[in-house]
């Protein structure tokens, strides 16, 4: 077993070193922390203090602000003070990128500073640069003599550090010997955790950041798999890069975080969101709460093989029946199970919209596959791309059986196979059956299972069935089901991208199910299922925005740009845009994204087709008509 975390089964967070920042304590015992990071410039004193203040008084228990030269470094100082007159105490974190003079000044004026080793003594030229073993080690002493006096600072003064890999700003050298893989990412941040060993200095925080939700969660895995290894017990900062807003950033962020909170791994957050810094801090609050009372959960049986490679995504075999299963994209299953009569006004909020005039089905691009109705039927004509779940009773009861399912209890499973159905939906829930009944799946040729939990740790509870299937070679599809009730949207949303995209990344699921009670609209509802399989990489339904929260070093507004970019492109399926104020994680998050725009300087874009720089520094008023332009040259352009 590839082992990454505690266990797999049962709650607990991964035991690591305490290192102090100022006031407070990451690692160790100390509970989960949530920051943020300015998005002032860092020469404005004033509205950098006032900024912090806001972060803190909701919540940041550290305030980062960047400093991408000298003079950024020097006026932390001014900034700290101003901060400590008001009353305000919490550690600052210098954000450093490409200038190691900037680093070794605020190591000594702010409590923790930030390196990323792709660009703290390496160029991102995108260039493959063959290596000897004799000259990358050479380039291996070549970084050690420029990191070492930041190193040495830091040891002095008490100065802790993150060593924050972006996935978006891996070097030339890591990437031409490791390629673009999480593997990378570790190796690029170990290269630099060995350098402060060898100086026995151990105030260190890691992060793995990427966009891409799947190469996150991997490389934070392997991370924890290699420090494990060599002894090594530092804590974690996790955080998805490049989250978005909205609705897409709490999800995005939900998924790669909480697939490694599950798992008990992390030691402080940040919510990357496209928003004022201010409005990420509730979100991890809400993210971070979750954990607090989950360890005593419900037991759930140990696993003593695990057939899943956490470090690479593997879907699960599973045998097609009709168009859940096998290849196929996951399902999403809808619920009008409360609904009294149901009508073709119901299926509005699940993707369809019937034309009285027309006599015709409109199809969304997020329309659910199957709709559950319970004891209710449906006797008008519906889309021939949607299905109907029912209860057995009322199928029986049904004249059609066209497009017409039925669901029944894991007791009723020795009469599925005598159902005149192509498939039968099967429920399974681990806290009322067990692991040994599932081998009667082997005599169901028809069955989708549905597994649900009501378990406080229920991920972990779907995945032990999943891995349950996996190790008796039982092929069937599976569909995971949470139900929630009474939480307000956004909660919703991060505990369902949590619970069900932990599954999704790896791989373990044919279909989602989430049934939500007084917890927004069923447009919304629908809306965030689609979310979780579009940022989980398993279901592509709209465009994907790669937009990066903002800081000082932005050079245009992140959020009305994002706004405006949207509005215009917003109906390209399966289109990825990047949108980053500054050339620090651009282009390389943006090599998984389709087309870039990118801040390079005062009022002035570059656009990009993928990694390649396609028009250099056009005015801002026009590239957003510049930005259609390039996607309608390429071919990826439809009218609204």
């Amino acid at each position: 077993m590839q082992k990454y975390c505690n266990s797999l089964t049962e709650y607990s967070r991964r035991t690591t070193r305490k290192v102090q920042i100022g006031e407070i304590g990451i690692g160790g015992d100390e509970p989960i922390r949530i920051q943020s990071m300015t998005t002032t410039d860092t020469m404005d004193t004033a509205g950098t203090v006032a900024q912090s203040i806001r972060m803190i008084d909701a919540g940041s228990e550290l305030v980062r602000i960047t400093a991408p030269s000298k003079k950024e470094a020097e006026n932390l100082k001014t900034i700290k003070e101003e901060l400590n007159a008001a009353g305000y105490s919490a550690p600052l974190v210098a954000d450093i990128h490409f200038t190691p003079n900037a680093a070794e000044i605020a190591a000594g004026i702010v409590e923790k500073v930030r390196v990323n080793p792709g660009n703290y003594a390496d160029k991102k030229k995108f260039e493959d640069i063959e290596y000897t073993d004799e000259s990358y080690q050479n380039e291996l002493e070549r970084i050690e003599e420029r990191f070492t006096p930041l190193v040495l600072l830091c040891k002095k003064n008490g100065t802790a550090m993150r060593i924050g890999t972006n996935h978006g700003s891996l070097s030339d050298r890591i990437m031409s010997r490791y390629g673009d893989t999480p593997l990378g990412m570790v190796e690029s941040a170990l290269e630099f955790l060995r350098i402060c060993r060898k100086h026995d200095y151990h105030d260190i925080v890691l992060s793995m950041k990427a966009s891409n939700t799947l190469v996150m969660v991997q490389a934070y895995r392997l991370l924890v798999a290699k420090m494990d290894e060599e002894g090594m017990d530092y804590p974690l900062h996790l955080g998805v890069t490049e989250a978005g807003d909205g609705e897409d950033g709490r999800v995005k962020s939900a998924i790669g975080i909480g697939a490694l909170l599950e798992d008990g791994l992390g030691d402080t957050i940040r919510v990357s969101l496209t928003e004022e810094p201010e409005a990420e801090l509730p979100v991890a609050r809400k993210l971070v709460d979750r954990y607090i009372n989950r360890a005593g959960h419900q037991p759930i049986p140990s696993i003593e093989n695990y057939p899943i490679d956490p470090f690479e995504f593997n879907k699960r075999a599973s045998s097609p029946l009709l168009n859940i299963g096998g290849e196929q994209v996951p399902v999403v299953v809808g619920d009008l199970s409360k609904v009294e009569t149901i009508k073709p006004s119901h299926f509005f909020g699940l993707g369809y919209n019937y034309s009285v005039p027309l006599d015709k089905w409109n199809i969304r691009d997020q329309a659910v596959d199957y709709i559950y109705v319970g004891e209710r039927s449906v006797d008008f004509e519906i889309s021939g791309t949607v299905s109907i779940i029912q209860e057995l009773s009322a199928w029986k009861a049904s004249e059609r059986k066209d497009q017409r399912y039925p669901i029944i209890s894991w007791e009723e499973r020795g009469s599925a196979s005598e159902l005149a159905t192509e498939v039968v939906f099967l429920r399974f829930d681990l806290g009322q059956n067990s692991l040994a009944e599932l081998n009667d799946l082997k005599n169901i040729p028809n069955a989708v299972l549905v597994v649900s939990s009501t378990n406080a740790h229920a991920m972990a509870e779907i995945r032990r069935v999943a891995v349950e299937l996996m190790n008796l070679g039982i092929d069937v599809p599976l569909i995971g089901q949470r139900r929630y009730s009474n939480f307000d949207l956004e909660q919703f949303q991060l505990d369902s991208s949590a619970d069900l995209g932990a599954l999704l990344i790896d791989g373990l699921l044919d279909g989602i199910w989430i049934e939500a009670e007084n917890c927004g609209s069923l447009q919304e509802v629908t809306s965030t299922a689609f979310s979780i399989l579009q940022a989980s990489r398993s279901r592509i339904s709209k465009t994907e925005y790669i937009s990066c929260p903002s800081c000082g070093r932005t050079l245009f507004d992140l959020q009305e740009t994002t706004a405006k970019i949207r509005k215009v492109t917003s109906h390209l399926k399966g289109v990825k845009i990047g949108i980053m104020g500054c050339i620090v994680n651009g282009p390389g998050e943006m090599a998984d994204a389709h087309y870039g725009y990118v801040g390079t300087g005062p009022g002035k874009i570059t656009l990009y087709k993928e990694k390649e720089v396609v028009k250099r520094n056009i005015p801002e008023e026009d590239a957003v008509d510049a930005l259609i332009d390039l996607i309608r040259e390429h071919g990826d352009w439809v009218e609204p």
